[in-house]
């Protein structure tokens, strides 16, 4: 290229970012306010105030506008606020300390020292706040500021009410922000975990700000490592001697959410063994640590915590797959009655309420079809057992509420054509709404929704040859004619259990209004282990983490291609987390059908990830040496086909403390010993999941990349 050239190309550049960019950012504000105007938001509700009068909440930008609906008149009247519940006072942290806010709303500073404190949780009778410090449980009485110290060993290996890694992430949940300690009902005693990361290997996260960078340390056990010694412990709030509940800590063990009785006596805690085939939910007494069965269960391939257990008179009710659906169970407290109470192909289920005394359930569930939720009422009389559906038409209804008088239901509901609604349901034979109607509230469809010509989006299904059906959605681009071949974009995810499809309003992103005008099919795909096909399904990867999935994305390429307004050579599939691992392997494994791929943060050897998540599916790596191998991407670099024009792009923050950036480090290595050529983007200091700055310059890299691998541009 001459100088003449560079020095006129530099003036057009110069030109296009001075006047182009104004352009664009005008087209991406359109495109906003496009799909805006289309759709509008409407109120979502929030209780019942009696049986006549439900509560709503309207959020507009910053604004809370709350509104009172009378089922009776059909009138919707704007409120001050609703009816508050019981006011509590609340606890927070300032700088460390523990902030203790009154009915009044006056807070008052309650701990003062140098070392913060974490967690800080209020007693159901308000006269206490638990907290852990230095890795050591407390409490301190708010009333005369005397604190007490439960455990005297905290250190960087010993954890008192704050959990262990993998038990953060996998066991209790990154939304319990490592808590590991739990009031009684009556405020007299506490249950907590201690930890012992003793044995657990300590993994490195260099981060690289400053001048010389810093190391944080994680005790992670990966697949096949020691995991932490865990002991539950019990204290009275006055301090004393600590009951450990008679498990072996030594034991290769693990422990779910403890649940305490309403008498406050005996905490039900849910034990496995580290296959995670075998679950035993005990009753233990926080007196002496004595534990009795309540439940056993064993499945051959792996088991799953119980996540949510309704209470009743003489025992509870929970959601189990053991029978390769979702059911509805009833267990006595003292172990001797189990009880089914659903029946069919059930997935998803959640309890909505329980009446014992008119023996009555209501749940939602995916029951009629795998892709939309629908609410039921199981009732339980003379004459049997029987589920009657609640719920009307084709369509996922979310966020419902029993009316207190159980005759009327509110929710919200669309379908993946017709944006959100909020509508009143019949529970009763009689009533403002007759059975078999749906009075619609309040519709986020705007007037102008048809003129305004959003993407089409459609459902679309395949059949695999084990028989297994499975959903998938496409967005057509503007002014679509069949009669032209498309690149496609294949959004996945593709983890055990992990629904990507459903029959829902999904209100389109500038992404997705930007890539219709652009002239490329968008389409989100699931596999026979998403939780379409029940447990059955997902018992197939059992062992061998990858392998089914990518055969179902092989059906699914093998399909978009049959399809005559598809490119099949202008085929891209991304995904992130374990869409990045099938990502991966889409281009290796899958080279036949998939050219182009983004894989964000993916595990590219189950190895090198954490155990309990990791085993469940894989079992120990002593155990399944040939899965973990035949699994792993890593070892698939030779099988990527760079040399004959695909093309992988490699994304990871280097912070990444779920899924280690050493995945990519190993697979840049294994593509550079294979000769391979691909693209990489690391972010320094990024989590799993990019904001800021970071998310932008992601989302402008990607856009970039589909255009030159898709479109030529």
């Amino acid at each position: 290229m001459s100088i003449v050239n560079k020095i006129v190309d530099m003036y057009f550049e110069s030109l296009s970012k001075k006047f182009l960019a104004p352009f664009l950012c005008l087209i991406i504000l359109s495109q906003q306010s496009f799909a805006q105007t289309a759709v509008q938001s409407i109120p979502s509700p929030v209780t019942w105030k009696d049986n006549d009068n439900i509560i709503l909440l309207h959020t507009k930008g910053m604004k809370r506008v709350y509104y009172e609906y009378n089922i009776k008149k059909g009138t919707m009247v704007e409120i001050d606020s609703p009816t508050p519940p019981k006011a509590v006072p609340t606890v927070a942290l300032k700088s460390g300390d523990i902030i203790y806010r009154d009915l009044t709303g006056l807070e008052k500073q309650i701990t003062f020292t140098k070392d913060a404190e974490q967690n800080p949780t209020l007693s159901p009778d308000y006269k206490y706040v638990a907290f852990t410090r230095n890795n050591d449980l407390y409490s301190i009485e708010i009333a005369t500021g005397r604190e007490t110290r439960y455990t005297n060993d905290g250190s960087e290996l010993i954890l008192n009410g704050w959990a262990s890694w993998v038990y953060f992430e996998e066991i209790f949940g990154r939304g319990g922000q490592y808590r590991a300690f739990w009031w009684s009902p009556d405020s007299r005693r506490l249950a907590f975990y201690r930890f012992d990361d003793t044995n657990v290997p300590m993994f490195p996260i260099y981060d690289a700000a400053g001048k010389h960078g810093t190391v944080v340390r994680t005790r992670y056990p990966k697949a096949g490592d020691p995991n932490p010694e865990a002991k539950l412990g019990f204290v009275a709030v006055e301090g004393g001697d600590i009951v450990w509940a008679n498990f072996d800590p030594k034991a290769d063990q693990y422990f779910g959410t403890p649940y305490w009785s309403n008498n406050s006596a005996t905490v039900m805690v849910q034990w496995m063994d580290r296959d995670q085939s075998n679950l035993v939910l005990y009753g233990v007494s926080s007196f002496d640590g004595t534990m009795r069965e309540i439940y056993k269960e064993y499945q051959k391939t792996w088991i799953n915590w119980i996540s949510d257990m309704k209470f009743g008179k003489l025992g509870f009710y929970f959601v189990r797959d053991f029978e390769l659906w979702e059911h509805i169970y009833y267990q006595s407290y003292d172990g001797s009655v189990l009880e089914r109470l659903t029946d069919g192909m059930n997935w998803g289920i959640k309890i909505i309420n329980i009446d014992e005394e008119s023996s009555t359930i209501n749940f939602t569930a995916r029951r009629d079809a795998s892709v939309r939720n629908d609410i039921y009422r199981l009732t339980r009389d003379e004459e049997g057992r029987r589920v009657t559906k609640l719920s009307l038409g084709e369509f996922n209804f979310t966020t419902p509420l029993i009316s207190p008088d159980g005759k009327y239901v509110v929710a919200m509901c669309s379908n993946i054509s017709t944006p959100s609604r909020l509508v009143l349901l019949s529970a009763a034979k009689r009533g403002v709404v007759k059975e078999g109607e749906m009075r619609v509230i309040a519709d986020s469809k705007s007037e102008d929704f048809d003129k305004q010509k959003l993407p089409v989006t459609e459902m679309i299904y395949i059949t695999t040859s084990e028989g297994f059906r499975l959903p998938g959605s496409i967005t057509y681009p503007l002014n679509f004619d069949k009669s032209i071949k498309y690149p496609v974009i294949v959004n996945i995810y593709g983890g055990p259990n992990s629904t990507n499809v459903m029959d829902s309003w999904r209100t389109p992103s500038k992404n997705t209004i930007m890539w219709a005008q652009e002239g490329v099919i968008q389409v989100s795909l699931d596999n026979r282990a998403s939780g379409h096909c029940g447990k059955e399904g997902i018992n197939y990867i059992h062992r061998n983490l990858g392998h089914y999935e990518l055969k179902d994305y092989i059906y699914w390429a093998k399909y978009l291609s049959s399809l005559p307004y598809v490119n099949s050579e202008k085929i891209g599939i991304t995904g992130f987390s374990y869409g990045g691992t099938m990502t991966a392997l889409a281009l290796t494994e899958g080279a036949d059908y998939f050219k182009y791929g983004i894989a964000g943060a993916g595990v590219y050897h189950w190895h090198l990830y954490d155990s309990h998540y990791t085993e469940r599916y894989m079992d120990h790596p002593d155990d399944n040496p040939e899965g973990y191998s035949s699994s792993a991407a890593v070892l698939k670099a030779d099988k990527y086909r760079s040399d004959k024009g695909s093309l992988l792009y490699i994304t990871h923050g280097t912070g990444d403390d779920n899924v280690h950036f050493q995945n990519t480090i190993q697979l840049v290595d294994a593509l550079q010993k294979a000769g391979k050529q691909f693209e990489l983007m690391i972010y320094p200091g990024g989590m799993h999941g990019y904001r800021g700055y970071q998310g932008a310059h992601s989302d402008e890299a990607i856009n970039a990349f589909w255009r030159k691998t898709l479109l030529g541009k």
